[in-house]
């Protein structure tokens, strides 16, 4: 039984590394301070937003939390004189949304806890460091022979993960590294099958995987013991930090980093894939290589956090990873990573966006080449090498490594089998996720195109051509409706359906008044008397005075019955009523 019998208060199943996006909807004065409600969004769903109201006072603490970063953020100064004047109001109100865009777009910043804690309270209130140290002394009544030294204050980028220095009272003189960390929501092993998965870790002794001395889970969280290492990892050699300091101290604006040397990059490299070959021959997952999961110690690479798959916390690449639907296996998703600590081993600082096409001033044609082969854009949408064609690469094939002999870990079958179920829901969460980022972006794309200044002139463009095509079919129909015409009877019927007529244009006749004859065939001048052009008397019929008005004299469509525009033309009326008497010409 693991003494971490209690379900600890501050498991969340969240994933931390989903991007969270702020906007300031509007401000509101109160009777001596100005609120600015802020509109927060995790991920691509709108549903899936809050508000926060938060006053300068609040930006202005959450900038002096994050000074530690050593960069210099666009928050407005203060003004104590004519702070709620409507224009400054404005101008303040874009400026602090400028200050949240720096924030929020920053790789390290955006997942801090100050930052979390000022955008999403409700899901980040909890004291971590509290429970931590419950569950620490727990441990300690537990086990006598360990003895604290030192919290490791923010040492890590997770929010839910705290360390502490401890000791052996055995071996005073050295140094170990206890972990607390909840369990995160790509946990799908079982508690019996995670306990047997953590005690194999224990068990591993191999030159590319840092060892693991204990392990205790419960239902929610996990605490760790592994060596301290004095250099730190690969990141701290790399921005020459000390590995005790806070994390945003050590990577935000690091002063002095540098990137390594070829024979190292091209060691280190390969001492790293073969830490991956291992893991994926074994079928054990990782997806969780960076440069700060990478310890260095007399010129060899270890794997560190090795059971951070199985704990089912996220990757710190996650945001950059789940926009590119070819990495969508935890194999993949370890090269991703790889092809990022290769960079960061060649430039002295992880690429600044995914993909990178340009790669100036590598100390050899051979990194580039495996650059690009991870990291370009027809790789990321193409596909990326396995970690055994990385291996069989000019830059790596000829490494020779002191330990020559096949490594492999014996995983029990059935641990195997849940392993195996683990890493496919964990794939099937991450493909899930994939989808739904890639349906959003079609979306975007399609609205700013619609939107686009280039999209509305085509779209007039097309109204005018559908226009002028409208009116000529018009003009066609009306052309041929008025030759078919042109051969009738004049004694037709009166209540043919003819088009639509404005009914103030027949009300303004007498109902007495003779109506036109027939549609003739030629346009007839007054002055004219050609007996030629006459039309047919109209006493000849009580309806031949009925005629088949055309939507280009009335400027309509639809039709009406003739009989019912005028009065004078009701079924029943006298001849007479009618104007029987023939038009004259």
């Amino acid at each position: 039984m693991s003494f971490m019998e209690k379900k600890s208060p501050g498991r969340l199943l969240l994933d931390d590394t989903v991007p969270l996006t702020a906007v300031i909807e509007a401000s509101q004065n109160l009777q001596s301070h100005t609120e600015y409600i802020v509109r927060v969004q995790r991920g691509v769903s709108s549903e899936n937003s809050w508000q926060v109201i938060r006053r300068y006072s609040d930006f202005d603490v959450l900038n002096s939390s994050l000074m530690v970063c050593g960069i210099a953020l666009p928050l407005p100064p203060k003004k104590l004189i004519g702070n709620m004047d409507r224009e400054f109001i404005a101008e303040r109100q874009r400026g602090l949304q400028a200050f949240l865009d720096s924030i929020t777009q920053h790789p390290l910043l955006s997942g801090s806890l100050p930052v979390k804690k000022f955008l999403d309270p409700n899901n980040y209130s909890a004291n971590y460091t509290e429970i931590a140290l419950q569950q620490v002394s727990m441990f300690f009544r537990s086990d006598l022979k360990w003895e604290v030294l030192e919290p490791l204050k923010d040492n890590g980028w997770r929010i839910r993960k705290k360390y502490v220095l401890i000791k052996n009272k055995e071996q005073p003189k050295e140094r170990y590294l206890l972990s607390w960390v909840d369990l995160g929501p790509d946990k799908f092993l079982s508690d019996k099958d995670l306990q047997a998965a953590m005690k194999l870790l224990t068990t591993l002794s191999t030159p590319y995987l840092c060892p693991l001395l204990f392990s205790s889970t419960s239902e929610s969280s996990a605490l760790l013991i592994r060596p301290f290492s004095e250099r730190g990892s690969l990141r701290d050699h790399i921005c020459k930090v000390k590995p005790t300091e806070s994390y945003l101290k050590k990577y935000c604006n690091p002063k002095k980093s540098q990137g390594l040397q070829l024979p190292h990059i091209k060691l280190y490299g390969r001492q790293i894939l073969e830490g991956l070959r291992l893991l994926h021959g074994s079928g054990v997952f990782f997806g969780h290589l960076h440069a700060s999961n990478v310890i260095v110690e007399d010129d060899v690479c270890r794997l560190v956090d090795v059971e951070n798959g199985m704990l089912g916390v996220p990757s710190v690449l996650r945001p950059a990873f789940t926009q590119l639907r070819k990495i969508n296996t935890t194999e993949s998703i370890d090269v991703f990573g790889f092809g990022h600590l290769l960079y960061e081993m060649t430039y002295g600082r992880p690429p600044d966006a995914v993909p990178v096409d340009q790669y100036p001033d590598v100390p050899d044609s051979a990194v580039a080449s495996v650059l690009q082969s991870i990291l370009s854009t027809e790789a990321c949408k193409n596909g990326m090498p396995t970690v055994s064609q990385l291996i069989q690469t000019p830059l790596f094939g000829d490494v020779r490594l002191q330990l020559s002999e096949k490594l492999q870990i014996k995983v029990p079958s059935r641990l195997k089998e849940a392993l195996k179920a683990a890493k496919e829901s964990l794939e099937r969460r991450l493909q899930e996720e994939q989808r739904v980022i890639h349906q959003h972006r079609r979306l975007s794309r399609a609205r700013s195109h619609h939107g686009s200044e280039e999209e509305r002139k085509r779209r007039k463009v097309l109204a005018r051509k559908k226009s002028r095509r409208s009116a000529f079919e018009n003009e066609e129909d009306f052309s041929v409706r008025n030759n078919n015409n042109s051969g009738r009877s004049p004694q037709w019927k009166g209540e043919e359906l003819i088009d639509q007529v404005d009914l103030r244009f027949w009300s303004q006749f007498p109902p007495h008044m003779p109506l036109l004859p027939h549609p003739p065939t030629h346009h007839r001048n007054p002055d004219c008397s050609s007996s030629s052009s006459s039309p047919p008397s109209t006493s000849s019929s009580p309806d031949a005075g009925l005629v088949l008005l055309s939507s280009r004299v009335l400027g309509g469509r639809r039709s009406h019955r003739l009989a019912d525009l005028h009065p004078g033309l009701q079924k029943g009326q006298t001849e007479e009523g009618r104007g029987s008497a023939p038009l004259t010409s």
